[in-house]
């Protein structure tokens, strides 16, 4: 496995849960208390040090209010 293609694709999905939670005006703080997710994970996602679960995937979009693909709407 490629794991250059790998830490850019979760820099990219960090980027673009970070473009989502500033749009809502939000802090990391806040969409971790809104998704039930440790503050230090929302950092890590953000960060693209880890790769989230389906699980924290889908508590990021229920708190940001979108459906789960338009976490996914970026380019890498």
């Amino acid at each position: 496995m490629n794991n250059s293609r790998d830490d850019k694709r979760m820099a990219a999905f960090g980027s673009q849960i970070r473009k989502l939670r500033k749009a809502k005006k939000w802090t990391m703080k806040d969409l971790a208390f809104e998704a039930d997710v440790e503050l230090s994970q929302i950092h890590r996602i953000e960060k693209g040090k880890i790769n989230p679960t389906l699980t924290t995937i889908l508590l990021l979009a229920d708190a940001l209010q979108i459906p789960a693909t338009k976490l996914f709407d970026f380019k890498y």
